[in-house]
């Protein structure tokens, strides 16, 4: 693969990453009912959703600026660790797999972005 597909298949794939992450923060900082219930019926306390939500919106942000390769592996660590932890909790619950699948999509996509990031996006020694 050139360098030049990589990189526009790195962009691709972060772009996405990052719609998906600020969309679902935004839902949950905002609290709809149906995320409350949900995230209550998961065994979590609602002031969850707050720290998931803000915690996405910082990740998107060091993902995104150039610079800060050591922010940037945690951003990843912490987005994997969301999205590993989400899909277990509801596969946990025996929750269908339509509820199932933003947060397996999710994890890929950290994945399939952290493996693509460029040499100047990683992180020195």
């Amino acid at each position: 693969m050139s360098e030049k597909t990589k990189k526009i298949l790195y962009w691709f794939f972060t772009l996405w990453l990052s719609l998906g992450m600020v969309s679902t923060a935004i839902v949950q900082l905002i609290k709809l009912p149906e995320e409350v219930k949900k995230i209550n019926q998961l065994g979590y306390p609602t002031y969850f959703l707050t720290m998931l939500g803000v915690w996405k919106l910082l990740g998107v942000v060091a993902v995104l600026v150039p610079k800060f390769g050591l922010l940037k592996e945690w951003a990843y660590a912490g987005f994997f660790f969301a999205m590993s932890g989400a899909a277990i909790s509801h596969i946990s619950f025996g929750h269908p797999i339509m509820e199932i699948l933003p947060s397996v999509l999710l994890l890929s996509l950290t994945v399939i972005s952290w493996y693509l990031r460029p040499e100047n996006r990683k992180t020195k020694g």
